[in-house]
């Protein structure tokens, strides 16, 4: 329970429909801003407190700094030191809601647990559990949620999968829940008041902080800059480069301190190479397969043939039907069968 209008009404539903109901808040910061921007923050945790007060459950407060600055923050400011572009809205849902929290809601002798996430879980002809796309296409979250194991996926539930946000909304009016009206929080919840960027340098060794050089694909050395993690594949403003045309960031060598920038063409990418995969529809890959693949969470979703590289699927290589612009490491590369999650990765490299 976050704090927001999202888990509020989550919890209310299901207090309505008389299940036994204990509201759990994860404490993420030691210390942590204000802002309503941001989520767990300690003003985040006195309204799921209130929201619990209204609907009369059991409210607790469950300790992760640890957990979320080993797991989230410090992987975050990893993968830019690397040169690459983190998702850590897939690396909160992998590791601190479903892995940490489920299993504290197992060890609380829950039966299962229950998130405000715009996503559905519902079962196949077979029995088995599938996750699938949220009904509002505007706040859909399925992209995030391919790492949650196959095997959980029938200890969780998502109650908002079939509204859209202005019906959660309703709902909360309805009830009158402190967090009706209640901004959205900010996509990364722990960088607030700063870029990105000043938030990843405070945190890096000095190592890490080496100048380097912004250069074309021929070699031909255009500026410098005074770290990698200032920069992404995709980006074009704030190079800090005068150009006679517009250039894009097209590949940051983390080794070298290079980035590597050119033309908007050469962004265009044939496929990638993705690891780590999971696999919500089947237990491993073992054939190739033709999918949907979604490259960002705002992306649209192309047609791809996905082949494994090992004997579970752990390791794919994903062929474009048409090529996909701005492949980014770091990133999450998720599989679809209409609305249905098979499963996703994170991007290693792009190919060419």
């Amino acid at each position: 329970m976050s704090g927001g209008v999202d888990s509020s009404v989550t919890a209310a539903l299901m207090v309505e429909q008389g299940e036994d109901v204990v509201a759990i808040s994860m404490r993420l910061y030691a210390e942590a801003p204000r802002s309503d921007r941001s989520c767990c923050s300690p003003d985040d945790l006195f309204d799921a407190r209130s929201v619990a007060a209204r609907l009369d459950i059991p409210f607790y407060v469950a300790n992760y700094v640890e957990d979320f600055r080993d797991r989230v923050i410090d992987h975050f400011v990893d993968e830019y030191r690397r040169g690459r572009t983190p998702n850590p809205c897939v690396a909160c849902n992998n590791h601190l809601k479903f892995e940490v929290l489920l299993s504290r809601t197992r060890a609380l002798g829950g039966q299962w647990l229950a998130t405000g996430h715009y996503a559905r879980i519902e079962r196949g002809e077979d029995g088995t559990a599938r996750l699938l796309r949220g009904v509002d296409p505007d706040k859909d979250q399925s992209y995030f949620l391919f790492g949650i194991p196959r095997q959980a996926l029938p200890d969780i539930r998502f109650p908002l999968g079939g509204l859209t946000k202005p019906e959660v909304r309703a709902i909360a009016e309805r009830l009158g829940l402190p967090t009706a009206s209640k901004p959205e929080s900010q996509e990364i919840c722990f960088v607030v008041g700063e870029s990105y960027y000043d938030f990843v340098r405070a945190r890096l060794a000095d190592e890490d902080l080496s100048p380097g050089t912004i250069e074309l694909e021929d070699g031909t050395v255009l500026g410098l800059h005074d770290g990698i993690h200032r920069f992404t594949v995709g980006q074009r403003k704030g190079l800090g480069i005068a150009w006679p045309e517009p250039l894009y960031v097209l590949r940051v060598l983390a080794g070298s301190h290079k980035v590597i920038v050119g033309p908007r063409r050469g962004l265009d990418a044939r496929g990638l190479e993705a690891e780590r995969c999971n696999w919500l529809s089947f237990p491993a890959l073992r054939e190739p397969l033709e999918a949907l693949v979604q490259i960002r969470y705002r992306a649209r979703p192309v047609a791809a043939r996905i082949t494994p590289l090992d004997p579970e699927g752990r390791s794919v290589r994903v062929e474009f039907a048409e090529p996909q612009r701005a492949v980014a490491p770091g990133q999450a590369a998720v599989f679809y069968q209409g609305d249905e999650v098979l499963g996703g990765g994170t991007i290693e490299t792009p190919l060419w």
